[in-house]
């Protein structure tokens, strides 16, 4: 099979970690994935990652980046302002099984988000002088850095997956939803349904050069899909829709739907939507 023909579709970026997203018209590539994507997080009195698995209200969380602030507003809630250029003591952070120095946002920020989500909870931010590591099992001979994301550096997928979940969701008489569900970092327009489950690499154009993304392992589903991002409600319709279809053997038949992808190169270029480039398929 020859390459692929493929173009940005459009980019997201999450500041804070399972809360709202941000679509954006370009993103900066850093080593990390997209900059200031998953920057942020809020944790619970341990230090533990929250996601909208335990804290589903986290969706209604919406962020506003701005060139030197970030705003978060939430129903009911003042506008919470982070400047980008400020943090206050070093603490310790835990994403899964990784125990990370971080930056404490202070009492302000973790007034806030308290009393949004109804529990004692704090927000911090990475530090980037530390290094993060994906999974070499699934990287294989590259170092890829991530910052709080689950476990890689950018997520990919395209509109013709996401048609697909919704036309078997109409079969069922459950309503359409948006790509947001699934939290990418980059939607591709040109591939078949779920064809980025084949893909080994990317090269997207830049006006710096090329950026090469390699698709490295399927992205497992939890049930934040199924969180209605306009009410923080979990359903089950997603799940549901995902599992009669979707189960992965290379992820031990785990649901999936997206690439998690790592940079191969580009690191300090810009990625905007509507660029085009080539998808290569993969070959065992």
């Amino acid at each position: 099979m020859s390459d692929m023909t493929v173009r940005v579709q459009s980019l997201h970026l999450h500041p804070v970690k399972s809360c709202a997203g941000i679509e954006v018209k370009e993103a900066l590539v850093v080593e990390t994935g997209f900059d200031l994507d998953r920057a942020w997080m809020v944790v619970d009195g341990q230090g533990v990652f929250l996601t909208q698995r335990e804290c589903p209200r986290l969706a209604l969380v919406r962020p506003t980046l701005r060139s030197e602030d970030l705003v978060l507003r939430a129903p009911g809630m003042l506008a919470l302002h982070l400047s980008l250029d400020t943090v206050e003591g070093k603490t310790e952070a835990t994403v899964w099984n990784d125990r990370l120095v971080a930056y404490d946002m202070g009492d302000l920020c973790a007034r806030w988000f308290s009393d949004f989500l109804g529990r004692e909870v704090r927000l911090v931010r990475f530090d980037p002088e530390q290094r993060r590591l994906a999974s070499t099992q699934w990287t294989g001979d590259l170092e890829a850095e991530t910052a709080f994301q689950d476990g890689f550096p950018l997520l990919v997928a395209s509109t013709a997956s996401l048609a697909e979940v919704n036309r078997r969701l109409a079969r069922t008489g459950a309503s359409e939803i948006e790509m947001s569900r699934f939290r990418p970092n980059v939607v591709l327009e040109g591939l078949d349904a779920h064809g980025e489950d084949a893909i080994g690499e990317i090269e997207l154009e830049t006006d710096g050069g090329p950026l090469v993304l390699r698709l490295v392992k399927p992205c497992a589903r939890c049930t934040i899909p199924d969180v209605d991002p306009a009410t923080g409600t979990p359903g089950h319709a997603v799940g549901d829709v995902l599992a009669a279809y979707r189960a992965d053997p290379r992820v031990g038949g785990q649901v999936t739907f997206g690439m998690n992808a790592i940079v191969v190169d580009g690191i300090d270029r810009t990625l905007r939507v509507g660029a085009t480039g080539r998808a290569r398929v993969a070959f065992d």
